[in-house]
């Protein structure tokens, strides 16, 4: 019964989510063309938001829990586990003040309005999984944009979304490289929790009435000892992940 429920309901949030790209691409060119990079930074941050208010039609509620004193005005390294598209969103909203660009894949720098506009001007970086140089030389190019601006570099080291919750292995060669072109960045962990419910069926019908939950652990200053740092990354993330039964 749920699942029927979802199709409408499905139907109804992918027009306002259309709408949404579709009028945030021509107010972002404008933002970024005529008045430069903090209102386009502006326009991208709720464009997140009306994002996220679209998925209120779903029966979707966001929590994002941070106890903790984030340090400002200094790289940061977010590091978190990955479970659909729509662990973004929330990311870039409630963690607007430190700027945070993403390292994604080059197939999403083209033809997806709003988003694949921003990918391409806002600071984030396009890797080529099947260019090994590429996608190195990509990773620097991030590490040492946000060391010189002190802003904030997004990078969900499993490489692909978790379809059922469970946490994949971390790869460390992307952070690796960040943390070697940002010496002065601290890493944020955060677990993701209950996104992947939102396709739990599929692309379609989405899911519904699901309470997607973020928390933000104890930051930690990068070191040289990059094994041990991102080995405590990887057990902060996985311990704040409610696997399913």
């Amino acid at each position: 019964m749920k699942k029927l429920f979802s199709y409408p309901l499905t139907i109804l949030f992918f027009i306002f989510f259309g709408l949404t790209l579709v009028i945030f691409h021509p107010i972002q060119w404008v933002c970024l063309k005529v008045f430069g990079y903090e209102a386009h930074k502006r326009s991208v941050t709720f464009l997140n938001w009306f994002i996220m208010r679209s998925t209120n039609v779903l029966g979707t509620r966001y929590s994002f829990k941070n106890t903790h004193d984030i340090p400002t005005n200094t790289p940061l390294i977010i590091v978190t586990n990955h479970q659909s598209m729509y662990d973004i969103p929330p990311i870039i909203w409630y963690m607007r003040k430190h700027h945070p660009k993403f390292v994604s894949k080059i197939e999403l720098g083209k033809g997806i309005p709003s988003v694949s506009f921003n990918l391409r001007h806002g600071g984030s970086v396009l890797i080529n999984r099947k260019d090994p140089k590429q996608s190195i030389e990509q990773l620097e190019k991030l590490g040492k944009y946000i060391e010189k601006h002190h802003r904030s570099a997004v990078i969900f080291p499993e490489g692909t979304r978790s379809r059922d919750g469970f946490p994949k292995k971390f790869h460390t060669t992307g952070l690796k490289v960040l943390l070697a072109n940002a010496p002065s960045a601290w890493i944020v962990p955060i677990s993701i929790n209950n996104s992947w419910k939102l396709l739990e069926y599929g692309k379609f019908p989405m899911g519904l009435g699901h309470h997607l939950k973020f928390k933000v652990h104890q930051p930690l200053r990068a070191t040289k000892d990059f094994e041990s740092l991102i080995a405590q990354t990887e057990k902060r993330i996985t311990q704040g992940i409610d696997t399913p039964v």
